[in-house]
């Protein structure tokens, strides 16, 4: 995968919310019956219900954006359906193929000093920095406790989308593979619109793609997602499951980067496994810093 196509990014997302929605779903008459040739809308239907031409919404679908106004953008959302990550990544791609567009900086895979003590300062819950390709760019005590596993890889930074779909250990780490599964590739590809040619996130596509023929499927429905709260249920090799609510927030002075902080309701048992985790956590620490400490007898 060694360079975006954006007519066909275009072109694949459109009609792939196209074919999904029938027009009963769009409050269209059926013509047709079981002889319908396409699956969901055709295109003239899209263009009635967005109220613009069939010849314009055909140059629509077939990726050119260029010029596409906000308004007809809006109408287009509408009669698709799309939800607010969809609706983002139809006006992203449309950006992108304006002329004299620029491409976003490459992600961050390092924090300032400062964000650093932001995430040592919540002591209670696992905390970590991300960027838009899913690299892990810091963490705290505790986030690097409860995501020991994922580091395994020996190649820097470790990203959890790799881990995912290439670790064998993920299937039994994360309770509810498939969902973290079709989560993470969704995220993906609204970053893929966002930063199409961000040099990394291609490779780790191409790497994803040729490695794995899940996220092969995943990443051709062209479904985007944010990934903003939930709960995740994770099967932590030492402390056990633990289910646990998550939000994720961006980080307005680091452009690209999103701090997710894990949690537990107290008297909760994820509650105590968090609290069996810091305990953990402070030994392999003292442990660590044994490793380190130069031995003090003469000659040694």
């Amino acid at each position: 995968m060694g360079q975006v196509d954006h007519r066909a990014e275009v072109r694949e997302f459109l009609s792939s919310r196209r074919a999904r929605i029938t027009p009963e779903q769009a409050g269209l008459p059926a013509y047709g019956g079981g002889n319908r040739r396409v699956a969901g809308l055709r295109r003239e239907e899209v263009a009635l219900l967005a109220g613009v031409s069939i010849d314009y919404y055909v140059r629509l679908e077939r990726g050119n954006l260029s010029g596409a106004s906000e308004s007809v953008l809006d109408a287009v959302s509408r009669a698709l359906q799309l939800d607010e990550a969809e609706r983002e990544h139809l006006f992203t791609l449309a950006r992108a193929a304006e002329p004299g567009s620029r491409p976003r900086r490459t992600p961050p895979t390092s924090v300032r000093p400062v964000v650093q003590q932001v995430l040592d300062a919540i002591s209670d819950a696992p905390a970590w920095v991300r960027n838009g390709r899913h690299d892990v760019v810091a963490l705290n005590r505790l986030g690097r406790a409860l995501y020991a596993p994922v580091p395994a890889d020996p190649r820097r930074p470790a990203n959890t989308t790799r881990f995912v779909y290439l670790d064998p250990a993920a299937r039994e780490f994360f309770v509810d593979w498939d969902r973290i599964a079709n989560d993470a590739a969704a995220m993906l590809r609204l970053e893929a619109g966002r930063n199409p040619h961000d040099r990394g996130l291609i490779e780790l596509v191409g790497e994803l793609s040729t490695r794995s023929e899940v996220f092969r499927k995943r990443w051709a429905s062209h479904d985007v997602q944010f990934h903003r709260s939930g709960r995740k249920r994770l099967r932590h090799p030492v402390v056990g499951q633990l289910d646990l609510d998550f939000e994720s927030m961006e980080l307005p002075s680091e452009p690209g980067l999103t701090l997710n902080v894990y949690t537990a309701a107290p008297g909760t048992p994820a509650a105590d496994g968090l609290k069996v985790l810091a305990s953990w956590a402070a030994t392999q620490d003292a442990a660590r810093a044994g490793a380190e400490r130069p031995d003090p007898r003469p000659g040694a």
